[in-house]
This record gives C-alpha cells, sequence and structure tokens, in this order.
C-alpha cells in the first residue's frame, strides 16, 4: 500500500547534482557585458606619439587620458575641454579624487610650449600626478 508510514532504512534520495544551467547563464550575461564595455573605455582622440627607448614604466591604475592634439586641441578622455574648463572637467571625471594620475598623450609635432602649457593648467588645478605617454621605439 503506498502513503503509509516510512518504514525503516527507506528514505528518499536525495539530488547531490548541482544545477550548473544558472551558472552558465549568469556567465554569458557577463561575457557580453564586458565584450560591449571594453571598447567603450578606450580613447578615440588620435595623436601620432613620439617614440622613446626608455624601459617602460607600471602601468598606473586608472589613470585620467589628456590628449592635446597637432593643433593645439585638448581632449580629457573623449570630450575636448577648454583650458578654462581644464580643472572642472578633472574633478568631475574622477570624483574629486586629485591622487588619481593624469597621463598627457601629446602629438609629436605638439610644440614644447604647448606641452608646457598642459602642465601649468595641471599644476594650477592641483594635480601633480602627471605623465607623459610615448609609444617603445622599434626595437628598444
Amino acid at each position: 500500500m503506498s502513503g503509509g508510514l516510512p518504514r525503516e532504512g527507506d528514505e528518499d534520495d536525495v539530488a547531490a547534482e548541482i544545477n550548473v544551467t544558472p551558472f552558465i547563464d549568469v556567465m554569458l550575461v557577463l561575457l557580453i557585458v564586458f565584450m560591449v564595455a571594453a571598447p567603450l573605455s578606450t580613447v578615440d582622440v588620435t595623436v601620432t606619439l613620439p617614440t622613446s627607448s626608455a624601459a617602460p614604466a607600471e602601468r598606473v591604475a586608472d589613470p585620467l587620458w589628456l590628449t592635446v592634439t597637432a593643433e593645439g586641441a585638448w581632449s580629457l578622455g573623449d570630450e575636448a575641454v577648454a583650458r578654462e574648463g581644464l580643472a572642472a572637467a578633472l574633478e568631475a571625471a574622477s570624483g574629486g579624487d586629485r591622487e588619481r594620475a593624469v597621463l598627457i598623450m601629446g602629438d609629436a609635432a605638439l610644440p614644447y610650449s604647448q606641452v608646457m602649457a598642459v602642465l601649468d593648467a595641471l599644476r594650477e588645478a592641483g594635480w601633480m600626478k602627471v605623465a607623459l605617454v610615448g609609444k617603445e621605439a622599434a626595437g628598444g
């Protein structure tokens, strides 16, 4: 007769298997999110960087990218910025964290006086962690 009291030794079998389908679904969603977000984190302002034979420095975590084109136009990330608005743009981009590094990508044809103007503007805005970006020389 079914439905009676269980006898000694009659135990329901417990399923000891893990259902991995939800785990795989979550991983695929995360993969798609990162595939879409990765290209958005690059800077799209085109400049011809000067070459350097110096040894590469350690990568800076989460820097702010300030690009100066050959024509002298400034961009913070992908957004154009004027010298007068640089301090406010840096504050907005960093959330007020002045410990974040600012990496300057200046075009190779940029006059030295304009590079100094960028460095002066950063110093006036209170940003002291500044580095210049170049590309490695071939064979070095």
